[in-house]
Parts: structure tokens; C-alpha cells; sequence
């Protein structure tokens, strides 16, 4: 654990370091060396407010001797070994190891499941859930594949948020996403139950994947709209296959075939990436359960129950109210949450 005084001078460091980079112009590196100095900040913070309570609890340690003082301490004493240990929590959270995958921004593919009509619009409800979400954190999301059904729903999304860390908040939004309601077609008045499946990639580049030219089959095609309309004339649609892999993607929502085949070939990686990644996890010998779960779009991760303003974590059984506002993007406290519960000592 790094000391007040060695996060003191890395600080400094990083400070200086951020103003040869403004100088310079270097956005990519200013970019990285501010989340690595809000990072430190923090860990400041957090240590300071640590001695500080620590220094409060021998004070009250003292005045609990004092009958005149003692339930007046009692109190102050609870309060601050609280405070303490939720400090500690995020001591701990804060000083695990960083995943460098976390540092990448992140491709959030989003599918209907069961329910019909019903899990498509549900589809496109997380899909602008995410998408205020990066908002809200000053991201600038891109809905960069599309899928569309004949009520305004998703089949399919794809939304690009190449903002670097993106991935490491997002990862855990991976699984099965359950809701239940009444739909605006139900004339009963009856709650139905629909799925959507969210997955999320890590953005990854040419150097961090080796996708052969021979290995991609291209096949071209006109766009089109809802119920198979064309909405163009050009071939600018692309669809791509993986031939070792049988990984497919389609792009068709930019303007030219060119755009289209970029776009396609970033998701491609990203799926081959991320093909390869679970290979290696299924052939290690040593496997370690994780406490909130794998992360599997096979796995039902959470229920947004809309009758009651409800949604409910199963992987860290913990539910969470203002349904509206989590629509709105508003994750945080969700992600958090989980996030804590994934570094638990029992989930290594």
C-alpha cells in the first residue's frame, strides 16, 4: 500500500507530467495521465480521511472513560469505526491491480431476447439507457449498427464508446437483462415478462488481434429500412464473415461502403478478440468463481420490474428504486455496487 507522502509525489509528478502534455497537444496521453491523476487524488483523499477518523476514534476512546461524556462517545464512536471501515472498503477497491482491458473504450451490443415485439422495444430502451449513460459522463457514444423492427424496437444495436475507460465500468453490464410490465398492446392489463441480452467488448486494435485479409469474406448489398425497404441505391451495406471462426457482422447505418467496412472490421475484432480471450479462459487448469457471476449473456443478471420501481441485481441480491432515473442513464450506484462486490476477497 503506497504512502501519503509517495502518492504525495507522484501527484506532483503527474501534474507536471499533465502540462507537458497540454503543451505539446498530446491528447491521447492527457487523456491517460488524468484519469491516472484523478486516480491518485483519490487514493489521497481516501488515506487522509482514513487518519483523520483514526485520529477521531482515539479521542472518543478517551472521553468513553468519562461518565459525564461516555454515551455521547458511544455514539461518535459507532459512527466513526462505520465510517472507517467503508473507507477501507474503498481502500481496497482502489488498490486492487488495474486491468489494462479496462482502460479501453467499449462496443455495447445489444439484442432482443424472449417477448416479441414486446423485448424489442425493451432492446431499444437499454440502448438509450447506455447511451445517456455516456452522455451523462461527457462520453460521445456512436449507435454504429442497427437492426431495427416494424414498432421502433431492436432486433439488434451496437453502440461505440471509444472514450478509454469505458470498458472497465461497463463490463459488467454483460448478461441477460429481464423486464417486467405491462405493454402498451396489452388491452388486459397483464405484466409480461420479455429479455434482452446486453454484451461488452473492449475496443481493441490490429496490434492486439490478428485477423488475416484471407480469412474475411466481404459480401456487399443496398441498405434497407423497416420490412426490407430499400433505402438506397448504392452498395454501401457490408456484411463480413470470419471464416475460422464463423463470426459475422453486418454494418449498413454509415453513408459509403468504405465507412461501413471500417466500422464492421472494429466489431469483428472485437468479437475475434474476445472469441479468443474466453478460449484461453476455458482451457486454464485453475478456474476461479466469481461471486457476482461470469458475465455470460446466457446468465440473467437483472429485472426491471416497472409495476413496483424495482430493479433487482441478482448477482449481488440487492435491489434499487427510481426505475425512471436508471432509464435516464443514471447507473452509477448500480455499477458501483457491483463492482465492489466483484473484488470481494471470496470472489478472487
Amino acid at each position: 500500500m503506497p504512502t501519503l507522502p509517495e502518492l504525495t509525489a507522484k501527484r506532483d509528478a503527474l501534474e507536471q507530467e499533465l502540462q507537458v502534455a497540454a503543451g505539446a497537444g498530446d491528447g491521447k496521453k492527457l487523456e491517460q495521465l488524468s484519469r491516472e491523476h484523478k486516480r491518485v487524488v483519490e487514493h489521497l483523499g481516501l488515506l487522509g480521511d482514513q487518519q483523520s477518523l483514526q485520529e477521531q476514534l482515539v479521542d472518543t476512546a478517551s472521553a468513553l472513560e468519562d461518565p459525564d461524556l461516555a454515551a455521547l462517545a458511544t455514539e461518535d464512536h459507532t459512527r466513526i469505526t462505520k465510517e472507517l471501515a467503508e473507507v477501507a472498503e474503498k481502500l481496497r477497491v482502489l488498490e486492487q491491480p488495474i486491468d489494462p482491458m479496462d482502460e479501453r473504450g467499449a462496443l455495447v451490443e445489444i439484442r432482443a431476447g424472449a417477448g416479441g415485439d414486446e423485448s424489442g422495444l425493451f432492446a431499444a430502451e437499454l440502448c438509450r439507457m447506455y447511451t445517456r449513460f455516456a452522455e451523462n459522463h461527457g462520453w460521445h457514444p456512436h449507435l454504429v449498427s442497427t437492426n431495427r423492427t416494424g414498432i421502433g424496437g431492436y432486433k439488434e444495436a451496437i453502440i461505440e464508446i471509444p472514450t478509454p475507460g469505458a470498458f472497465g465500468l461497463l463490463r459488467w453490464e454483460s448478461g441477460v437483462h429481464r423486464v417486467q410490465r405491462v405493454p402498451e398492446t396489452e388491452k388486459a392489463g397483464r405484466v409480461h415478462t420479455s429479455t434482452a441480452t446486453v454484451a461488452v467488448l473492449p475496443i481493441v486494435e490490429e496490434v492486439d488481434v490478428s485477423i488475416k485479409p484471407e480469412d474475411i469474406k466481404m459480401e456487399v448489398t443496398t441498405s434497407s429500412g423497416h420490412g426490407g425497404q430499400s433505402v438506397n441505391t448504392t452498395y454501401s451495406a457490408v456484411r463480413l464473415l470470419h471464416i475460422p471462426t464463423g463470426i459475422t457482422v453486418q454494418c449498413q447505418d454509415e453513408r459509403s461502403q468504405k465507412q461501413n467496412r471500417e466500422k464492421g472490421m472494429n466489431i469483428m475484432r472485437a468479437r475475434v478478440f474476445a472469441f479468443e480471450e474466453e478460449k484461453k479462459r476455458k482451457a486454464a487448469t485453475e478456474q476461479r468463481k466469481q461471486q457476482i457471476g461470469t458475465g455470460d449473456r446466457s446468465e440473467k443478471i437483472r429485472t426491471y420490474n416497472f409495476p413496483q420501481n424495482r430493479l433487482t441485481d441478482h448477482r449481488i441480491k440487492q435491489n434499487f428504486h427510481n426505475l425512471t432515473g436508471v432509464m435516464e442513464g443514471e447507473l452509477d450506484d448500480i455499477i458501483a455496487a457491483v463492482q465492489t462486490a466483484a473484488h470481494q476477497p471470496s470472489a478472487q
